[in-house]
């Protein structure tokens, strides 16, 4: 109800000045919802911040503003309750009338953004010549709701995967599979993905102690930094097969992205360092080239560098995350950049993020958002690791949270004694499988770490994925019983007399605050739980009122109330990556 709180913060902002002078003017109403239905919609806590500045009792405050505020058209007789604050009820014909418009419109009445803006996302980010792992999960879906949140509200949003395919890792790799694997070399696929990660953990142990096989590494590493033919043609072999199964698992879950791995930014690294020598910032320390930080020290206390290029000559992280921002800033003409990945990333970006504003490289209308998120643990509180003790391939995660949901599936189709097709229960069990594992996810705060459980986020009951499918597929089936098409119904006898039709839709209507909230605060446990309340208010609203049994105009009533529910189930789901099923 974007619109309803825009109307009362002008009609409070204008009833300050009517009351209390033009020094009020732009004073903040301190508008929020109302705590208790009882209470009205929404509370405006004003009066009890004024009373200092004006010298007044709070209540005395409130009756001047309510005496002066001019909302007749939407809201009932303002009331003052306790010690000054403002109670505000919308009136019915205001509410009745936003649903009409919500339900004739195909983004729910939900308007995009005045001012859209140019944002990138950058997330997901897994490592080239590795498999993609649980700990790859959080970025990725995380990423992609946020994304598909600020593309809903008109911005315009470019999904950069910052893969790791540049380094040192691929002179290791590239040295090792020439003396054990050279075919890995020069035909596509010759080794499989799996192989591929365990030569790269071989290639790992030699490096670290085999000082001859270390030099020959570094000795491939410049090869492949100057252009050598045949070093990037093994390079480019092997960032191929990685995307390839990198794209078997982004297909599976929905995802769009556009690559740009540290590679692109690798003929930009030394233009770094010299216009961080332009701005004087950079120090040599110990042979490397350094920026140091404010507000971050070692464990002496002394300031703590940045190294931006290494004593040998070579590049790390932090100089192409450098690169990164001046070529996204400056090329992409981004006004927000958003990174999502895991909390121990935090300083990191601290660090990078302050040495590219001290060097003038950020403009004052841009910004720029760490995204941090806690880990996955299993079921004791522990990281969550395979039996082996590894950390669990993305893929097999997926792959169980589908078998176990065929298998429910099974299970309830054999309760049920109903017979379906194998295309159903394949699709079925893919979408609930799948969607278990997302919103699993989603809804919890990410700045937490969470519990992986299969049994709960499969469960039928509670805050799940498959809860809120149910509760769509629920609502189609009343469609079906009734024989009419939802979408055509006369929102013309849209009325209401029950309280929990008031309530849901009331709900219904603050959808579009919640998205606002999520484009700020890049939070999108925030849409879960409002989805979660909602498919609660439907069923107070489905206990307490017939539908399908109701005389018109109740019944028609009842059913648009209803179809608003579902495409608002199906619209919420859908921005946190999840597709909603008709029947399960």
């Amino acid at each position: 109800m974007k619109d309803a709180i825009a109307r009362l913060r002008l009609a409070f902002e204008t009833a300050f000045v009517t009351a209390f002078g033009p020094e009020l003017a732009g004073t903040d109403p301190v508008l929020v919802p109302a705590s208790n239905p009882k209470f009205g919609d929404y509370q405006a806590n004003v009066a009890l911040s004024l009373a200092k500045t004006l010298g007044q009792p709070p209540r005395d405050i409130a009756s001047a503003i309510v005496s002066a505020l001019a909302i007749d058209d939407l809201c009932d007789p303002p009331t003052i309750a306790g010690p000054g604050f403002i109670n505000l009820t919308l009136k019915a014909d205001y509410l009745l009338d936003q649903l009409r418009a919500s339900h004739q419109s195909d983004r729910l009445g939900i308007q995009t953004v005045a001012h859209p803006q140019r944002i990138i996302v950058d997330f997901s980010s897994p490592n080239i010549a590795k498999e993609m792992h649980v700990g790859h999960l959080r970025s990725t879906i995380i990423g992609d709701s946020i994304a598909r949140v600020l593309e809903f509200l008109g911005h315009d949003v470019l999904r950069l995967n910052h893969v790791g395919d540049w380094g040192t890792q691929f002179g290791m790799l590239i040295t090792h599979l020439r003396q054990v694997a050279p075919a890995a070399l020069t035909n596509p696929d010759a080794i499989d993905i799996g192989d591929l990660v365990a030569f790269y953990q071989k290639a790992k142990q030699r490096f670290d102690n085999d000082d001859d096989f270390k030099e020959q590494s570094r000795q491939e590493v410049v090869c492949l930094q100057s252009g050598d033919p045949e070093s990037r043609r093994a390079w480019q072999l092997l960032c191929d097969q990685s995307r390839r199964e990198f794209q078997k698992i982004y297909d599976l879950l929905d995802i769009r992205l556009t690559e740009r791995g540290e590679s692109f930014y690798n003929p930009m690294l030394p233009e770094v360092v010299a216009a961080l020598v332009e701005t004087q910032l950079l120090v040599e320390d110990s042979g490397a080239c350094c920026v140091f930080l404010e507000g971050f020290v070692n464990k002496d206390g002394n300031p703590l560098p940045l190294i931006v290029q290494k004593s040998d000559g070579g590049y790390n992280y932090a100089t192409t995350d450098l690169a990164a921002i001046r070529y996204r800033i400056g090329t992409d003409q981004a006004d927000r950049v958003i990174y999502v990945t895991d909390a121990g990333q935090a300083n990191h970006f601290a660090q990078v993020f302050q040495v590219a504003r001290r060097a003038g490289w950020i403009p004052d209308n841009v910004e720029l958002v760490h995204v941090p998120f806690g880990l996955v643990l299993g079921e004791d509180g522990k990281k969550l690791k395979t039996r082996s003790g590894d950390t669990p391939k993305l893929k097999d995660l997926l792959s169980e949270a589908i078998e176990r949901s065929r298998t429910d599936l099974h299970n309830r189709l054999t309760t049920e004694e109903r017979t379906e097709s194998p295309e159903f229960i394949g699709h079925v069990a893919t979408t609930v499988g799948l969607s278990a594992v997302k919103y699993a996810d989603l809804s919890q705060n990410r700045i937490s770490s969470y519990a992986f459980s299969y049994d709960k986020m499969l469960a039928l009951q509670g805050n799940t994925a498959p809860y809120m499918l149910y509760a769509y597929a629920r609502i189609q089936s009343i469609g079906r019983k009734a024989a009419v098409n939802l979408s055509q119904l006369d929102s013309t006898q849209l009325h209401l007399s029950d309280d929990s039709e008031w309530m849901l839709l009331k709900h219904l209507l603050r959808l579009d605050e919640v998205l606002e909230a999520i484009a700020t605060e890049l939070m999108p446990n925030r849409l879960c739980e409002y989805l979660f309340d909602l498919s609660k208010k439907f069923n107070q609203f489905y206990d307490r009122c017939p539908v399908l049994n109701a005389p018109d105009p109740d019944r028609t009533s009842r059913l648009l109330l209803a179809d608003t529910t579902a495409r608002t189930l199906a619209l919420g789901l859908n921005l946190l990556g999840i597709q909603v099923l008709d029947r399960m």
